[in-house]
């Protein structure tokens, strides 16, 4: 159990955590990255996060609620290195020396090319206690997607499901509203506030003709709407479409104002792994992969699951499809996944599980 610097260290960074998750899905291309001010024998003094692009970082978000000489001598929790460098908004290395700061504890170093440790050096140049690696594994997983893509990588992908016991995402006849209870499909609402796209395949917008927007307060708009459409099937009059909305096809051209682009398909359909490079090279971090099974099942094939988010209800089905289409796995060749945390959600469990990776 950690005590005394430790444990504050610990507790600060905890709460720098939290308070980043108010930055998830709003920040377009940068990282989501949480602050925290606190000063010994006093505590808490401002807390910020990453704000939409071309405004604040989490520093100088933080910052700004201050006033003159108050931040003097105070230690300055953050996620992730302040960066030191000019993009649209100047170097956050410069507002915490101007601000007087003492000590800075990083969770983890951004890896983009332009900071990647210079942000670090130049406070501890300036005569700052800089400590880095605090709660390292969770800053990192804060920012998985953003992490990915400068290494040059894909982003982030989580499936979501609403299920009954049985695996079931529907009747026999179709039936799926509502599997899951009212606060399950809160919950599910939050998840999509928390990610850049929302993307599902043809055969949900054809059964259930979502709109896969964020019905929750205290978002400014919505996250990407992206569907695969292998054949371009999607109807004229579908709700998803409209301004935010992209379809992946074999062929490019608009419908209804939605842009249409064209990608590479296979057999199977739409090539999911070529979707997500397009998708990062449009600013997308992170994606939340609403289903159906087949799209699900391509996702699980080409190993790009990094999270699957499972509402389960207490029904029991015994027909119709389940979240996860096609042929069945063998029991050595199923995607395995180990369980990370469970939440009961009105009359439901929530559970959250992540990919058991090999070697």
């Amino acid at each position: 159990m950690a005590t005394g610097s430790e444990g504050v260290d610990q507790e600060q960074m905890g709460l720098a955590l939290t308070v980043a998750r108010n930055a998830l899905g709003r920040t377009g291309s940068n990282p989501a990255v949480g602050t925290v001010i606190y000063r010994p024998g006093t505590g808490v003094i401002a807390t910020g996060w990453t704000q939409p692009p071309g405004q604040h970082h989490a520093e100088p978000h933080a910052l700004h609620q201050l006033g003159p000489d108050e931040a003097r001598g105070a230690t300055l929790y953050v996620t992730l290195e302040p960066c030191c460098h000019h993009g649209r908004t100047p170097p956050c290395t410069d507002a915490i020396l101007r601000a007087g700061i003492a000590r800075v504890v990083v969770g983890t170093v951004d890896p983009f090319p332009l900071v990647s440790g210079r942000g670090i050096a130049q406070l501890r140049a300036a005569g700052l206690q800089v400590d880095v690696g605090v709660r390292e594994a969770e800053c990192r997983r804060m920012n998985l997607g953003f992490i990915r893509v400068v290494a040059g990588g894909l982003p982030e992908v989580t499936l979501k499901a609403a299920v009954t016991l049985d695996g079931r995402i529907a009747s026999e006849t179709g039936e799926s509203k509502w599997i899951t209870g009212p606060e399950s499909r809160a919950a599910a609402h939050r998840l999509r506030s928390e990610h850049d796209a929302v993307l599902v395949g043809v055969g949900t917008v054809l059964a259930d003709d979502p709109e896969l927007t964020v019905r929750l307060g205290g978002r400014a708009g919505d996250p990407l709407r992206v569907v695969l459409d292998t054949h371009g099937r999607t109807p004229s009059g579908a709700k998803v479409l409209g301004a935010g909305c992209l379809i992946f096809s074999r062929e490019g051209g608009n419908i209804s104002g939605a842009a249409r682009v064209a990608t590479a398909v296979g057999p199977g359909g739409v090539d999911v792994v070529a979707v997500l490079e397009q998708l990062a090279n449009r600013g997308v971090r992170r994606v939340l992969v609403e289903g159906g099974g087949r799209v699900h099942r391509s996702f699980l094939e080409a190993g790009a699951v990094d999270r699957l988010e499972l509402f389960t209800a207490g029904k029991i089905l015994a027909g119709g499809p389940g979240f996860v289409a096609g042929p069945g796995f063998t029991l050595a060749g199923a995607p395995r996944l180990a369980l990370v945390s469970v939440e009961q959600v009105g009359d439901d469990v929530w559970t959250s599980w992540e990919p058991v990776r090999e070697g």
